[in-house]
């Protein structure tokens, strides 16, 4: 695993968190602007991961079951905490709730399908979201820190508005993928049991 470079580059996301958290717990303006450092360079290597994995030939299980846990702790650990320390409040708490939301239920549709052997591509649209998501979050660690005439904060709001639109859009998009899975297991089901019911049918003796 240790020469496994894109695996590297994932757990890298995962073990910033922890400083992520640290540094906003330093409520100086250098302190934002470290952890927004810091979780530019995770967000980056959600990148080039995926690219060093196609272009190196690593691609493997492990890969791909850690990627999407990893911008999923980093996402959600970034949310609450700024949640938590008052940078994302108000009716901006409402976007931050439908992006956790959707992770936990893409995460819960993948479980299920991954039972079944059936795996859900991520869309070039999710890919967009995912993208905007990340850089709303970097601003919105900066917030009020950032010079007067860049509006940090209000930047970083507004992708989050339209980071949570796109996360509604590619949500609704997974679920209706699973649900179309779902269904052609339950029919398939149901008419194996209508079938094996007319065979024990047939075989039943006339009286």
């Amino acid at each position: 695993m240790l020469k496994n470079i894109p695996i590297l580059l994932t757990l890298f996301r995962i073990a910033a968190i922890p400083g992520i958290v640290a540094l906003l717990y330093v409520d100086t303006n250098l302190g934002r602007y470290f952890a927004c450092a810091l979780f530019g360079i995770a967000a980056i290597t959600d990148f080039f991961d995926g690219f060093l994995a196609r272009a190196l030939g690593q691609q493997s299980k492990m890969g791909q079951f850690l990627d999407p846990v990893a911008d999923k702790l980093l996402v959600a650990a970034a949310l609450l905490m700024m949640t938590s320390f008052g940078q994302i409040s108000g009716l901006v708490i409402l976007p931050a709730i439908v992006i956790l939301c959707r992770e936990i239920m893409v995460s819960g549709l993948r479980e299920f399908l991954a039972e079944i052997r059936v795996g859900i591509p991520v869309s070039t649209l999710a890919k967009w979201k995912t993208t905007l998501q990340m850089f709303s979050i970097g601003f919105l660690i900066v917030g009020d820190s950032g010079p007067d005439f860049l509006a940090t904060r209000f930047i970083g709001e507004f992708g989050l508005w339209a980071a949570a639109l796109l996360t509604l859009i590619t949500g609704y998009d997974y679920l209706q993928t699973g649900l179309r899975h779902m269904e052609t297991i339950d029919n398939a089901k149901a008419t194996s049991e209508t079938n094996s019911e007319k065979r024990e049918t047939s075989k039943r003796p006339e009286l």
